[in-house]
């Protein structure tokens, strides 16, 4: 039987086609797009941020925790009644202006009063955590802020009984479960992580300013 032949790219050819499967490559692994309405909210974070931060606050990783919580839509409501833009809680809505009095009174669906509570309660938390880096602090304040404080805490003295580092969220504290349920685990450990790695160089490389993890 004679051997049948294939047509041989010519080399330019070829080239041409692995650039274009570099470029589907790239664009696939491309950075989150930022909603147009973000636009409008953007000096507001900053004043309330560095407010509450200081000149230095971390910006771009409060914008990106805002993506990521409603997507920047100021009247969005989440299956469980989580409201606005940072979607608190009606019950954490009230009860922080009780340990922050300068939120002032609960107004969820208020794009500054939610801006000024986010950076706010992010502040407190981060006050009650201890880390080695600044990244893992923010992480440690993030999981906090989306599944409670008490479940952080019991997930660091776990990790420290189980002689992982309490102070590295990273592949330590991040990996362990005090009792959470299969869900609410998965839903905390890919919200720190997709803030601080995957959303918060997006805000960086758009000018949105500095964030925790990245410089």
């Amino acid at each position: 039987m004679k051997a049948r032949s294939y047509p041989v790219l010519p080399p330019c050819m070829g080239c041409c086609l692995l650039l274009l499967a570099l470029m589907w490559t790239a664009a696939a692994h491309s950075a989150p797009a930022i909603p147009m309405q973000a636009i409008q909210y953007r000096s507001q974070l900053m004043r309330e941020a560095r407010a509450q931060w200081g000149l230095s606050a971390p910006t771009a990783t409060f914008a990106a925790q805002v993506h990521q919580e409603s997507g920047w839509n100021a009247d969005a409501v989440s299956p469980v009644g989580a409201q606005g833009l940072a979607q608190f809680m009606p019950s954490t809505a009230r009860w922080l202006p009780t340990v922050a009095s300068d939120t002032g009174k609960p107004l969820p669906f208020n794009p500054g009063w939610a801006l000024r509570a986010l950076v706010t309660y992010d502040r407190w938390l981060w006050q009650r955590v201890q880390a080695v880096t600044p990244c893992d602090r923010m992480a440690l304040a993030l999981a906090a802020y989306n599944g409670g404080l008490g479940w952080v805490q019991r997930d660091a003295r776990l990790a420290a009984a189980r002689g992982l580092d309490a102070r590295r969220w990273w592949d330590n504290v991040e990996t362990v479960n005090a009792g959470r349920s299969a869900n609410a685990k998965r839903e905390n450990r890919g919200y720190p992580r997709r803030i601080l790695l995957t959303l918060e160089p997006a805000y960086m490389a758009a000018g949105w300013g500095g964030g925790m993890c990245h410089e």
